[in-house]
């Protein structure tokens, strides 16, 4: 399968956490999606916690680093749609109407996609929670983990272009 015809994509923008790539990974190895990491990381691609979370599976995940956001914009085919996830402020994950080419961009553990870079999306997309937090973050759970996010809206995503 080559880059074009792939249906489904997974990004992470500066990932800050090596056993969540590696678990990412994993997971895109399992659901045959190409990951992409947008650089700066914050851990080397060598790094021992990544390699460990992510088993002896990365010899069959598609990988692809890039230097910067627009890089890896200039590197995705025509056409394209961005899904950015996020936990707040997008369309429940049951709403959106996925598209061959789509491509699944999670953000940062820290502080998720920068305002900038959800500007560039073409659509923002929620995991509804129903004991999630207040919005001054009290009372219940402020956000998924980043690999159970992904794998959540991954696997939809797929279901939804009957991937599998």
């Amino acid at each position: 399968m080559t880059l074009d015809s792939t249906p489904l994509r997974v990004a992470l923008f500066e990932p800050r956490i090596p056993p969540n790539t590696g678990t990412i990974g994993r997971t895109c190895a399992a659901f045959g999606l190409p990951l992409a990491l947008i650089e700066p990381l914050g851990f080397s691609i060598d790094d021992r916690q990544l390699k460990r979370a992510g088993l002896d599976y990365w010899p069959f995940i598609d990988l692809s680093v890039h230097q910067d956001f627009e890089h890896f914009l200039n590197s995705l085919p025509k056409p394209s749609r961005l899904i950015g996830c996020s936990r707040r402020g997008g369309q429940t994950l049951q709403t959106i109407s996925f598209q061959e080419g789509d491509v699944l961009l999670f953000g940062r553990e820290d502080i998720g996609l920068p305002d900038p870079i959800r500007a560039q999306c073409d659509q923002i997309l929620t995991i509804p929670m129903p004991c999630s937090a207040a919005a001054d973050g009290s009372g219940g759970v402020r956000s998924l983990n980043l690999s159970v996010a992904c794998g959540i809206v991954s696997y939809h995503a797929g279901l939804k272009l009957q991937l599998w």
